[in-house]
This record gives C-alpha cells, structure tokens and sequence, in this order.
C-alpha cells in the first residue's frame, strides 16, 4: 500500500526579531490611519489635475515619462514607473509598494508583490511573481549570487509590476492626459529654439560615441530635417540607454559596410595560375 507523501511545512517562523515585530504593528497600524486620513480628507479632484498638469510641463519628469526596449525583434514604449509614482504623488490617498515575499536561495529565486492600493475608493490590484536570480548578457545567461546585484534585479523586475499596479488604479482618462501633456513638454523643448536643441541632441549622442550620421540614418534624414517630434524620441532613446532599457547598437546599428566599399569598387583579379 502507498504511504501518502507529507508535504512541506507551511508553518510560520517559530520565532521573530523584535525589530520584525515592531515592523509588522507599525505596518498595520498605517495601514488603520491611512483609512482614516483617506475617509476624513478626501481627494480634490480638481486640484489633483491642476497639480498634474504643472508637474508634466516640468522638462525633467517628461524626460522620464517614457520607457523603450526591444523584444522579439520589435520595440515596446509606454509610460515609465517615473510618471506612475508622479501621478500617484498628485492623486492623493494611494499606496503602491514592492515586496519580497519570500527568498528561495536554494532554487536562486524571489517571490515578489507588488501592489497599489487607492485607500479611498479601496480599489486594489496587486500581482505576485517569481524572479528568477538571473541576469541575460552578452555572453548568456548570469547567475547572480551578490546579495547587491540580487536586490537590484527583484527591484528592476518589481518596477513594471509596480507601475502596471498603479495605472489599474488610476483614471484611465488621467494617465492619458498626463501621456499627452509629457509629449508635448518633449515636443516644447523648455522653450529652447529648434536648431539648438537639434545640435545639442547631436552633442549628447556624440558623447555615447553615436554619431550625427547614424542618428540621421536612424531618422531616415538629415538633420537639417528634424523636427520637434524626431528631437522628442531622441530624448527618450537616449534615457532609455542610460537607464540600461535598450543598448545604443540596438537603436543606432552601425553601417554595414560592403565588399564593392572594402575593395573600392574594384574586383580582385584571380591570382595567376602557375604553369608547369
């Protein structure tokens, strides 16, 4: 006869530090004030757009506004964790947050949440997800081990749960406004004429090592032909590859060059064959 096969303990630690007990009343009692504050000043409503909208004319939120990265070939753009947490900033009465829920070394994996809580409608979305404790480079896959480089990787995967998190819960008609406005912040330039920020947008790259022909290329034309929109994206680009989002190679390919240029158009004469 079988003998049915235990399973794995579930039970909750034996015994707890005294800074985690401290931790865990100071969290619930937050979270009972929180409800309190969120019930006895309500949000205004009028003054949360006011204050998006001054916050998205500021150049340096617009700046980060947007993310873009390749996969499968393609490239995915949208709003960044930067405007999510700015728009939860102004909406008032919303909590989001990133935790570790457990750490499997043995398995070299994190099981993670992330959430975002309106605590005055009490409209929640919340996702829990394994992050493996990997990193893929250029030379495969990288098995991290760092306890540093272990807490930047959940924190790097828990930034897209956390700003999905918090657009669920937000008026889908106040992000796209907020989208907007941040374009068009890009698009303005601070006020900058558009020769200037042309030139300082080639003076940026060239400091990546992009040149002016490759950013031409990219744009499919010359920069005498930019405009406001084309100056926009390079902004993006090129935060995009500071944050590590995307690799100058993948935005800006280098030229290939072809045998007709290596040999100066010329074909090579055929090497004599030697006669007996």
């Amino acid at each position: 006869m079988n003998q049915p096969v235990p399973l794995p303990s579930t039970q909750a630690p034996a015994r707890i530090g005294q800074g985690t007990a401290v931790e865990q009343s100071r969290a619930a009692a937050e979270v009972q004030a929180a409800v309190v504050v969120a019930q006895q000043c309500p949000r205004n409503i009028q003054a949360a757009v006011a204050e998006m909208r001054e916050s998205c004319k500021q150049q340096g939120l617009a700046e980060r506004a947007f993310f873009r990265y390749s996969r499968g070939g393609s490239t995915v753009t949208g709003a960044s964790v930067h405007l999510a947490r700015e728009l939860a900033r102004v909406w008032g009465n919303v909590q989001y947050g990133l935790v570790e829920m457990r750490r499997d070394d043995e398995y070299g994996q994190s099981e993670m949440q992330a959430f975002a809580w309106d605590v005055q409608t009490n409209s929640r979305n919340s996702s829990t997800f394994i992050v493996p404790h990997r990193r893929d480079t250029k030379q495969g896959v990288k098995q991290l081990t760092d306890m540093r480089d272990i807490y930047e990787n959940n924190a790097n995967n828990g930034a897209r749960r956390v700003r999905e998190a918090i657009f669920a819960i937000l008026p889908p008609w106040f992000v796209e406004e907020a989208k907007e406005l941040c374009n068009q912040t890009l698009r303005d330039g601070g006020g900058k004429p558009l020769a200037q920020r042309i030139a300082d947008a080639i003076k940026t790259f060239e400091g990546i090592g992009i040149t002016a022909d490759r950013i031409e290329a990219r744009l499919d034309r010359p920069s005498a032909k930019w405009t406001e929109h084309d100056v926009a994206q390079l902004i993006v680009i090129y935060k995009s590859i500071q944050r590590g989002e995307v690799t100058a190679e993948e935005e800006f390919p280098a030229p290939r060059v072809s045998a007709d240029e290596l040999t100066g158009g010329k074909t090579p004469k055929p090497a004599a064959t030697p006669t007996e």
